[in-house]
């Protein structure tokens, strides 16, 4: 490309005059493209960090110094830059999303669960007394673990303690998939 049109689009975005952006676009859209599917390899994703380079292009006009880059190179970091934060951001996404079809939770079904340990309050008997009580007033009572603290007199950190332990004891005695359940029913 010509300095003497690489002059006329800088002078343009200076001005803030949107023939610039059709300008830069004609001359190196598909070249920045090629830079951000090549980060990428996602023809959408690509064109939505174009689409988001050239809105960071607009913005940011007045930091362009001539003196320090040609005009390509500071359109390249830009998009280089905003492809890498793209695909940080879809791997981040895609890392916390919940992988439903892995998980047990929603798997849990009839088989999940076995008929012989659904009498909770018969297999309380099985686990020590301290603990027994406290699963008694959550569970069977429903009281909150703050109510449980004062109607016991055991204080609220021994309750939070001693429910842990407790559904750890059940989690021996039924397995997780029915301890997430009692745990679960608490919270509800």
């Amino acid at each position: 490309m010509s300095t003497l049109i690489e002059k006329h689009i800088v002078s343009l975005l200076a001005e803030k005059d949107d023939k610039a952006i059709s300008l830069l676009y004609d001359h190196y859209g598909d070249t920045l493209y090629g830079v951000a599917y090549k980060v990428l390899r996602d023809d959408d994703l690509a064109q939505d960090v174009l689409q988001e380079s050239f809105i960071k292009i607009w913005k940011k006009a007045d930091t362009y110094d001539a003196s320090k880059a040609k005009l390509f190179t500071w359109l390249f970091r830009i998009i280089r830059n905003t492809a890498i934060d793209k695909l940080r951001s879809v791997n981040n996404k895609s890392d916390k999303e919940v992988q439903i079809d892995v998980s047990d939770v929603y798997n849990l079904g009839v088989n999940g669960i076995r008929p012989e340990f659904m009498d909770v309050q018969e297999n309380l008997g099985k686990i020590e007394p301290k603990y027994q009580v406290v699963l008694e007033a959550l569970f069977f009572q429903g009281m909150t673990q703050q109510e449980a603290s004062d109607e016991l007199d055991i204080p609220l950190g021994t309750i939070k303690s001693r429910l842990k332990i407790g559904l750890r004891e059940l989690g021996k005695i039924y397995g997780t998939s029915m301890t997430l359940l009692l745990l679960i029913n608490l919270l509800l």
